[in-house]
């Protein structure tokens, strides 16, 4: 079974594999991405915001499977909405990324790209 412990200390990996279901084939399709994790949600920055084919894939179809490391987890995406959390995720990715600090700006990715949420289910 997987804590929350053992979730943490998946944090600092470098990037993590998301595989969503093509909204048109129908298979698996698997990427490389930037994320951070907040408790059991892993947040990604999409810089094509809905544009993005795993962005269209999830919101036809949120259940998802990630990887970070040799872990896997199934879970359930869905687009940051409030302003609060997306606010939040971009903070997280830009401090992991880019050694940002409340003192700072965002850079120009953090502050447009779309935040999505991955509500990961712990087995």
């Amino acid at each position: 079974m997987t804590t929350d412990a053992d979730l943490q200390q998946l944090a600092e990996e470098e990037y993590c594999y998301l595989t969503t279901i093509g909204r048109v084939s129908g298979k698996p399709h698997r990427i490389e991405i930037w994320f951070a994790l907040d408790g059991r949600t892993a947040f990604l920055l999409s810089g094509g915001t809905h544009n993005s084919d795993w962005v269209k894939n999830v919101k036809k179809e949120a259940s998802v499977q990630v990887r970070i490391a040799k872990r896997s987890f199934r879970g359930r995406a869905r687009v940051v909405t409030g302003a609060e959390e997306g606010q939040k995720a971009r903070q997280l990715l830009a401090a992991k990324y880019y050694s940002w600090r409340p003192s700072r700006r965002l850079n120009s990715w953090a502050r447009t790209a779309l935040p999505i949420a991955l509500d990961l289910e712990m087995e």
